[in-house]
């Protein structure tokens, strides 16, 4: 899966010129964290959030003289004074797997996705990896069920996992083998079925462990 199926397009993006005050109107009025600066070529050359927009206004406890005065240092402060320019970014045939890293890595909640020419052509966000990975993993699909077993060794386990389902007319969606660090392993598989519980009984009497 790439990241061009699950980025937000065309993204809100600013000019380093704007100020602080017109930005976080911006960002509270769409609900966004994130806003790209871009030059007039729409190239990106920074970016800034919610929280350096946060830092850059005066604190809750300070006082009432000194907050006055931040507001209007504020007033007159840019996006390019606070923006950070060393972006991590991606391009749209990136892979979701290329986007976790990332945000792993460097920590952070977005990713600019541009084109080879560094135009940004869309964002993605930490909720738009959470989103994507749910639909990988069918998480919401209707009668979704996710089912945990142990491997215990047995030749070609996965094989028969699949025929078994198949013999019993049990639709199976995702199956996955995770290796564990002491060479045992565990299977987890998502079924689409109504009746859960005749699942797992016809599991168990082909002599497979379920996972508690």
């Amino acid at each position: 899966m790439y990241i061009s199926e699950h980025m937000t397009p065309d993204p809100i993006t600013v000019p380093p010129d704007m100020s602080l005050p017109e930005a976080r109107r911006i960002l509270n009025t769409h609900h966004i964290r994130h806003l790209p600066v871009v030059d007039r070529e729409k190239k990106l050359i920074g970016i800034v959030t919610d929280r350096d927009l946060r830092s850059a206004y005066p604190s809750s406890v300070t006082s009432k003289r000194d907050k006055i005065l931040a507001f209007e240092q504020v007033g007159k402060t840019t996006v390019a004074d606070i923006m950070t320019t060393s972006c991590a970014a991606l391009s749209p045939d990136a892979s979701l797997d290329d986007a976790l890293l990332l945000f792993d890595r460097e920590k952070i909640g977005g990713i600019p996705i541009l084109s080879e020419e560094g135009i940004v052509l869309g964002f993605f966000s930490i909720l738009d990896l959470t989103a994507a990975y749910r639909k990988l993993f069918g998480m919401a699909e209707r009668g979704s069920l996710l089912i945990g077993l142990e491997d215990d060794g047995r030749d070609n386990i996965l094989s028969k996992i699949v025929l078994l389902l198949e013999k019993n007319n049990i639709v199976l969606t995702r199956l996955i083998r995770l290796s564990e660090s002491n060479d045992t392993a565990k299977i987890y598989m998502r079924i689409n079925s109504q009746r859960p519980a005749d699942v797992y009984r016809l599991l168990e009497m082909q002599g497979f462990l379920l996972l508690q």
